[in-house]
């Protein structure tokens, strides 16, 4: 097998293992997306609940959609336990 032969194969590889990581990095991006993708709802709160909520995020430097979410998450976890 000349050099040139050996190129060609040696060229060949690096191109299946660039699908192969390619196809990875696909899969990957994939099993994020799903687990980072959240269900979207509409809630509707009094003005006042509103303003306590707003006003506690605040105090925990969160967002008051990650404060809700906070909230309800431990509900869930004193409801059903940490599972």
């Amino acid at each position: 097998m000349d050099i040139n032969e050996r190129e060609d194969l040696l060229i060949n590889r690096l191109e299946k293992i660039k699908k192969m990581e390619d196809e990875v990095l696909r899969r990957e991006k994939a099993l994020k997306s799903k687990d980072n993708a959240k269900k979207q709802i509409l809630l509707r709160l009094a003005p006042n609940l509103w303003d306590k909520i707003a006003l506690w995020a605040e105090d925990d430097f969160r967002s008051i959609n990650s404060q809700i979410e906070y909230l309800l998450s431990e509900a869930v976890k004193n409801r059903y336990g940490k599972n």
